[in-house]
């Protein structure tokens, strides 16, 4: 019997399962489609999501086949109005300091790739048609290209997109809505101002224009609003129905049209991510703008979230009760992650002439001036790059020490991040450990790591001497400023008893 059942091997499906299997569990993966995807689609891997594929030791390669983002240029009405320089926005914050273009189909090859290096191969054509969940185990059932199939595992993981069998098996609600405007998406090349290496948006008074570089000289992503007159149209909308007034303004010239699509927006959350040994991640749990090119990154982290719970359960180091905090710690960041992208996506394709006063005339203006200010670079950065979600409330956060709760993302200071490659728990102290500090992580398996005090600590918020012991995914489960071993006994217990 499988120990778990991974339906869907887009980007979240495929970290799932490489999390897994790097923690040693038996893990089987399925996807209905014959091959990988060959289109870019999702474009923007955040800090937060390299810092996971460190871990893994796939980020280099990563960073090798995508392109920094240096700036935005923004343009109003066919005018270049201004350019905001991004570079290392996020310098002394993360060991990746920049967002990184990197297309979902060569994020998917890559971690196919890593997969196969330890033995899992993606199962192609191969589609979940239905699971029971037994109590002690799921039952599912498979159309393979040999046929039925009836596959027993133990825990079974909807990663199945929009349209999810597990979501629609478990008859969940996904309450939300979709936005009236229809945008298209085209990978181009072509040639012109805005085919620079750099991220361009036009603001117009209707329409929106967004043009992000891709690899190769020449080649760019569109990403646009359809015509209002043709959006509702039967018919399948095509590359002419796209207006070309914009291009003209922006002196774009499209060459070749490499892919096109349409698509209405989304914006939705689940009613609960897990129901018995059924869990829901990536785009089967929630939907949303792209505005801030968060989607692929937040299925990323739910990924890593479920992945090391589920290894501590079938590795009989937790109780299945630690699964129980998979759900709120995502859930909740979900619906706020909606909430927000929802209410800039309005805004941004708003009509009226508010919004395109602000959009024509303040945001060319403020924006720059504001991105030159570093606490509003800080807080821009460490709201973009995910790095700042944390987990206080989380049943499995206990104590704060200097400005460091339990629950947050372990502050970064080169480089105490490199431990995290163990995927298993860890204890940080930055200054000198105590001798029983020591004696106790020795009796628990827990590994200490002593860190060097430095002012990079001091400013990180971290507590001269305190004791972090760090979860597998890099959050602060305990945060101890007299680094008592007793405490961390407790905690320990509590939770492997939870």
């Amino acid at each position: 019997m499988n120990q778990v059942l991974v339906a869907g091997a887009g980007p979240t499906g495929l970290m799932l399962a490489l999390w897994l299997r790097r923690a040693g569990v038996d893990v089987r993966i399925v996807d209905k489609a014959d091959a990988p995807g060959t289109t870019s689609r999702a474009l923007v891997m955040h800090a937060r999501t390299l810092e996971f594929y460190r871990q893994l030791g796939i980020a280099d390669e990563a960073i090798a086949h995508g392109i920094k983002f240096a700036a935005v240029n923004l343009w109003e009405r066919g005018r270049h109005a201004a350019r905001v320089p991004l570079g290392d926005i996020g310098e002394g914050e993360s060991p990746f300091p920049f967002m990184l273009i990197l297309p979902q189909d060569r994020q998917e090859a890559l971690l196919i790739a890593a997969l196969e290096k330890i033995g899992v191969h993606v199962e192609r054509e191969t589609e979940l048609v239905s699971f029971e969940d037994k109590g002690t185990s799921v039952s599912a059932l498979l159309k393979t290209p040999k046929g039925e199939e009836r596959c027993e595992c133990a825990w079974i993981a909807g990663c199945d997109g929009a349209h999810s069998t597990v979501r629609e098996t478990l008859k969940l609600g996904f309450p939300g809505g979709t936005y009236e405007h229809v945008f298209y998406v085209a990978d181009i090349h072509g040639r012109g101002p805005v085919v620079n290496g750099e991220l361009n948006v036009a603001l117009d008074e209707s329409d929106l224009l967004a043009i992000f570089p891709l690899l190769g000289e020449g080649n760019a992503r569109l990403v646009g609003t359809v015509k209002h007159e043709v959006e509702d149209a039967a018919r399948k909308l095509e590359w002419k129905d796209v207006s070309p007034k914009m291009f003209g303004r922006l002196h774009l010239e499209v060459e070749r049209v490499n892919w096109f699509s349409t698509y209405h927006v989304h914006h939705r959350v689940v009613d609960h991510f897990r129901v018995g040994r059924a869990f829901l991640l990536g785009d089967a749990a929630h939907i949303h703008s792209p505005v801030g090119a968060q989607g692929m990154n937040t299925g990323l982290g739910d990924a890593v979230n479920l992945a090391w719970k589920l290894a501590m359960v079938i590795g009989s180091r937790a109780p299945e009760a630690i699964l129980d905090t998979y759900e709120p710690e995502r859930i909740a960041f979900a619906r706020r992650l909606v909430a927000s992208t929802d209410r800039a996506f309005t805004f941004v394709v708003k009509d009226g002439p508010i919004a395109r006063f602000v959009r024509l005339e303040v945001i060319p203006r403020v924006l720059p001036a504001l991105l030159s200010w570093r606490p509003a670079r800080r807080f821009f950065f460490r709201t973009l790059s995910q790095i700042a979600i944390r987990y206080r409330a989380s049943a499995l956060s206990r104590g704060a020490a200097g400005g460091v709760h339990a629950g947050d993302r372990l502050p970064w200071v080169p480089d105490n991040f490199a431990p995290l490659a163990a995927l298993d728990w860890q204890a940080h102290v930055y200054g000198e450990a105590r001798a029983d500090l020591g004696e106790a992580c020795r009796k628990l398996g827990i590994a200490l790591h002593t860190f060097a005090w430095s002012e990079a600590a001091s400013r990180a918020g971290l507590a001269r001497n305190a004791l972090y012991l760090i979860r597998p995914d890099g959050h602060v489960g305990l945060a101890e400023a007299n680094a008592d071993p007793g405490t961390l006994e407790r905690y320990w217990a509590a939770m492997r008893a939870a």
